[in-house]
């Protein structure tokens, strides 16, 4: 059993998924570190063709960090009982009240009302 924890790839194909080594690169961290932030739930990974991978919309590659507001998301929705390929579909799944996709709605001035609704659903 791998000691990194990874979904079940839901993601639609086309999205775009960095491989644990980029994403220490990103982050300017070591990759054990991106392992750790994994197994503490901070970020999600899936499987894709056997290899874990982060999707990237997750990273602020600009910035060079996780996208703010991120892990305290995933920890509301874990808490409130959801499984990670769960939180994935939700977060990536259309929401025309938004308007948009969770996942999308993080970068922008909507982040506060992502975290609400997830809030919400966890009760």
């Amino acid at each position: 059993m791998s000691t990194i924890p990874y979904a079940a790839d839901v993601l639609d194909p086309s999205e775009s998924l960095l491989q644990l080594t980029d994403v220490s690169k990103v982050l300017g961290v070591p990759i054990s570190r991106v392992e750790q932030m994994l197994r503490d739930r901070h970020l999600i990974a899936v499987k894709r063709s056997r290899v874990p991978g982060v999707p990237e919309v997750f990273l602020d590659t600009e910035g060079g960090n996780v996208v703010k507001g991120l892990p305290g998301l995933l920890a509301v929705l874990h808490d409130g009982g959801y499984q990670d390929d769960e939180i994935l579909r939700w977060l990536f799944e259309s929401d025309d009240s938004l308007p948009g996709r969770p996942v999308d709605a993080m970068h922008g001035h909507l982040m506060r009302e992502v975290i609400r609704r997830a809030q919400a659903m966890a009760f």
